[in-house]
């Protein structure tokens, strides 16, 4: 079993910044990958950003480019989100997610089906 638990999330105003955190126990094993969604009230689950387990890829969706940057600590099996210039659309629930195989050190994964397990999520709100 993984257990994958998020924090960082708040209120915040447009503009501002905060940082997420996702820490993962369990069998994670040594060559995962994350990712980090979201879902806002009434809309779909929408891809964030990933990131392959050796650091070294990342990927963003085209909303958030630019002002999201997602890191990972792999000694303390934790995966990072820092969101600038925030705006009230980015206002959601977040969510991380894993992946424990990968095809290689750069393999990134968007697809919400491409992973194994799921975090409760941490609610991110932007005022205006």
């Amino acid at each position: 079993q993984v257990q994958l638990v998020e924090s960082g999330g708040g209120l915040v105003q447009a503009g501002g910044s905060l940082r997420l955190s996702c820490a993962a126990s369990g069998r994670t094993g040594t060559s995962n990958a994350m990712g980090w969604f979201r879902q806002a009230p009434g809309k779909e689950r929408e891809f964030v950003a990933a990131i392959s387990w050796s650091g070294r890829a990342t990927y963003y969706g085209d909303s958030v480019k630019g002002r999201f940057t997602i890191s990972r600590d792999n000694a303390k099996n934790t995966v990072f989100l820092q969101m600038n210039s925030l705006k009230p659309e980015d206002t959601a629930a977040y969510y991380c997610a894993i992946r424990l195989s990968t095809n290689s050190a750069t393999s990134i994964y968007v697809s919400e089906y491409d992973y194994n397990y799921w975090g409760q999520g941490t609610q991110v709100t932007v005022s205006s």
